[in-house]
């Protein structure tokens, strides 16, 4: 069990950076599949299409960041 474990942990996003980084993957696939759209339908669709595409990484990077978000230190008195 101890090695899924340490197998499990290399898909945990700790930091910020690697969490823009997972954004930028995603933000490129994203893309791609927004052009493909535009191939296969021509059109309003096709552009609705993309654009829905291209509009999912700024919502799976918000959530990304916040997940990533270090806790406030608290106050010394």
């Amino acid at each position: 069990m101890s090695k899924l474990k340490r197998l499990a942990r290399l898909f945990v996003i700790k930091t910020r950076t690697e969490a823009y980084l997972v954004t930028y993957a995603i933000a490129v696939g994203a893309v791609e599949r927004g052009r493909h759209y535009l191939d296969m339908y021509p059109g309003y669709g096709g552009w609705l299409l993309a654009a829905a595409c291209t509009g999912v990484p700024f919502i799976a990077g918000a959530k990304l960041l916040d997940a990533t978000r270090t806790a406030p230190e608290p106050a010394q008195s």
